[in-house]
């Protein structure tokens, strides 16, 4: 076994917990159930790695097969990675029949056909998730296999989740290559990520919808208690306010959990509001803005703005539209008179 391997397969298994280690490797099934046997799982996981790795010479693993450990690990703690949505379209409506080895052999051929010194890993799971694992060289130098990037496609839709490496010069390469295997002729990125990959799914795969039904108001916990010296008169129009609020927000993001989303990016353009009198523009045109959304749970965080007393409820469209929109290449074009004047200029 060469020692660019041993190592590689050294380092993952550091990597993972030291009380998974046995099921990591027990789903990875390159060692067998005997050798596996042979293993002890209580010592330091230095020593335990080690010992796989013996165990692995006498396998005479490559690297594929230790890529495919490494994807095992990166499907179990997916979130360690971000992870960002592209959407493919196709010519017509046509519905053609996947063949997942005619995928792998198109993907292949058009990668290799560009850059040789690549490494390409496959792994299908039950729920048609076909994971691939992609580590890049150079024209004089091997992949380098701490580095790689992860794509995962769902054969039954248009989407491709993509977590890719520093190396972003690759990306054109990767999504030609996507597009020509899976029959598609564009692909283009949603500007939607997350650590989250599993939110991302429930987004543009419509799992998550948001509630617009009229829920019945409940009483606030603690409602009645009246602080000492105050104006019985305001206590319950703060109440009142609190529970519209709150009844507000479960209308329009739901009252079960919101999916973890981490960025968003979307186009506004608008005509620009001035004072006639101040004559600003000579010509009317369009006011255009790029806007980008940032959080470590971004729905969460728009959801707190009106119960935090940082924005009016309920909140603009622009804001709670964030999940629908994401669906159509997040490209929002919002015409005249529905731009917030947040946004505008005086």
């Amino acid at each position: 076994m060469d020692e660019t391997v041993a190592e590689y397969i050294r380092r993952t298994v550091l990597r993972i917990p030291r009380d998974e280690i046995k099921m990591m490797l027990q789903k990875w099934g390159f060692l067998s159930e005997a050798q596996l046997q042979t293993l002890n799982f209580h010592q330091i996981k230095d020593k335990i790695s080690q010992e796989v790795v013996q165990l692995c010479e006498e396998n005479s693993a490559d690297i594929k097969q230790a890529a495919v450990l490494d994807i095992i690990y990166n499907h179990i703690y997916q979130n360690k990675r971000m992870w960002s949505v592209y959407q493919m379209k196709k010519s017509g409506e046509e519905v053609e029949y996947f063949d997942i080895t005619d995928f792998k052999k198109k993907f292949k051929r058009r990668l290799r056909s560009a850059l040789k010194n690549v490494t390409i890993t496959f792994k299908e799971y039950e729920d048609d998730a076909i994971w691939i694992r992609v580590a890049w060289g150079t024209p004089y130098k091997k992949p380098n296999q701490y580095k790689p990037s992860y794509v995962v496609y769902h054969s039954q839709t248009p989407y491709v989740f993509i977590s890719a490496s520093v190396l972003k010069g690759n990306m054109p390469l990767l999504c030609q290559a996507l597009v020509v295997a899976s029959n598609y002729h564009d692909i283009r990125e949603m500007e939607l990520r997350s650590h989250s990959l599993n939110s991302l799914k429930d987004i543009v795969f419509k799992r998550y919808s948001q509630n617009f039904q009229t829920y019945t108001t409940k009483p606030l916990q603690g409602g009645n208690v009246v602080p000492e010296n105050a104006d019985i008169r305001i206590v319950p129009e703060n109440r009142s306010e609190k529970e519209r609020i709150r009844r507000v927000n479960r209308e329009v993001f739901g009252s079960g959990p919101l999916p973890k989303l981490e960025f968003a990016q979307y186009t506004l353009e608008t005509m620009f509001k001035s004072d006639p009198k101040m004559d600003v523009l000579d010509k009317k045109e369009p006011f255009r803005c790029l806007v980008r959304f940032s959080s470590p749970h971004l729905l969460e965080s728009l959801k707190s703005l009106a119960p935090a007393g940082m924005a009016d409820a309920p909140l603009s469209p622009l804001l709670t539209c964030i999940p629908h929109k994401a669906r159509n290449y997040f490209k929002i074009r919002e015409k005249k008179g529905l731009f917030p004047e947040s946004f505008v200029s005086p």
